[in-house]
């Protein structure tokens, strides 16, 4: 991740978005893009992730979420900004991750 102004942004992704190879493609497309954070799927069928880095590259993922992977379908997501504490889940050593179901 490049140094200079950081952003933390929280996402819940609601749809048709578990089975669809969602949480692996949010890595993919994160860890491509140079963001640290991690991604997990929700007990109530949502996903959630954590985008930390360059606002143009959140941003940027954050747009690539509302179209998701082949086979997804979203139909929402809530954002917000939040403090980069949220990375506190993170295994130490990695960039972004994608964690157990909560």
């Amino acid at each position: 991740m490049t140094a200079g102004p950081r952003e933390c942004r929280r996402l819940i992704i609601r749809g048709r978005v578990q089975g669809v190879g969602y949480r692996a493609w949010v890595a993919e497309q994160a860890i491509a893009a140079g963001l640290a954070g991690w991604v997990r799927n929700r007990r109530d069928g949502s996903v959630e992730a954590v985008l930390a880095g360059a606002p143009d590259a959140v941003m940027a993922m954050t747009a690539a979420c509302r179209r998701g992977p082949a086979g997804a379908r979203v139909d929402n997501i809530a954002e917000e900004a939040i403090d980069a504490a949220a990375l506190g889940n993170m295994p130490a050593g990695e960039a972004f991750v994608v964690l157990p179901t909560c």
